[in-house]
């Protein structure tokens, strides 16, 4: 499957796994990168000694690329960044922030630079800051969110007419079917997360990823929009949550109930009631627990057999 995000980085597949906080780490970046797509290690919830830990645990794991996924507005990202250049990385994705503040000097290092946007104004930035491709992420997605909410199937044609950059979609997929919807729409390529936290090699704590399995249809819903919009699962938390914002809360309430540690609580120790559980809609469309080269392989199948359907289908 030779495209362009196939050619940008040296993959089999247009399939890039997100790096996805808490859930990301060496296991699940090598297993995907194995199996011809593009693993990305979650540095949003590594210190920088621990995501030098997993850069080269992931190099002993596989000799496929593999990248990372760094969240700007996070501290410290200026270690990790210093770590990164240091291991050699040559692929960063960035997200939660200006493309303009790091893509200059990643680049020369020789790195090739993702940016992770949710509206035309931001993918207009990431054109000037010279990104190499993007990743526009709908409504439907887990982690910070844009707070337009504008869904995937919006938002990839208004990209794809705004910019010739090679585009990667995001959000609500997690199949083959979706998969080629977002090329029919313009994409060139996806990223999923959702699917890949359920999956044996995510470090997602067990009790996290059964409640995923239970999610079902409505079981996620977009929130904290005053604060880093993320799609929880409707738990305890989630109650106190939006009892504080139906309540008119300010975003320092809603931070001081975040507090710290709250994402860490629910999706890495498995706190299924008090912790905060970030997952995608596609929840709903994820019924097992597979190794993450099954899910994979599973995508590029389901995606083959629809295509084919396709090329049968008239509408006259």
């Amino acid at each position: 499957m030779n495209n362009r995000i196939s050619s940008l980085f040296g993959i089999k597949f247009p399939i890039i796994q997100a790096g996805m906080i808490w859930c990301s780490g060496w296991k699940l970046t090598s297993a995907v990168s194995n199996a011809g797509g593009l693993g990305l290690l979650g540095a949003g919830s590594m210190e920088p000694i621990i995501l030098e830990e997993h850069i080269r645990k992931c190099k002993n794991a596989t000799s496929k690329p593999f990248g990372v996924n760094v969240p700007l507005i996070y501290s410290r990202v200026d270690e990790q960044f210093d770590i990164i250049i240091r291991e050699g990385i040559k692929i960063v994705f960035t997200s939660a922030g200006n493309p303009t503040t790091w893509t200059t000097v990643l680049k020369q290092h020789g790195i090739t630079v993702v940016h992770v946007i949710a509206n035309v104004k931001s993918a207009l930035k990431c054109e000037q800051s010279g990104v190499d491709a993007i990743v526009a992420e709908g409504f439907e997605a887990g982690g910070h969110n844009g707070k337009e909410e504008t869904t995937t199937m919006t938002l990839i044609p208004l990209i794809r007419q705004t910019t010739n950059l090679p585009l990667i979609a995001a959000g609500g997929i997690a199949t083959g079917r979706s998969m080629l919807a977002a090329i029919a729409l313009g994409a060139d390529g996806v990223q999923v997360g959702s699917r890949f936290v359920a999956s044996e090699e995510s470090s997602a704590h067990p009790a996290f990823k059964q409640k995923i399995l239970e999610a079902g249809d409505g079981g996620t819903f977009l929130s904290m929009k005053k604060v880093v919009p993320v799609r929880l699962i409707r738990n305890s938390f989630f109650h106190q949550v939006h009892k504080l914002e139906d309540s008119g809360a300010s975003p320092e309430d809603l931070k001081e109930l975040l507090g710290r540690g709250r994402a860490k609580l629910g999706m890495f120790e498995g706190d299924t009631e008090d912790g905060e559980l970030e997952i995608g809609q596609a929840a709903a469309l994820i019924a097992s627990i597979l190794p993450a080269g099954e899910i994979l392989n599973e995508m590029i199948a389901e995606f083959e057999h629809a295509r084919k359907e396709l090329g049968e289908y008239r509408i006259s």
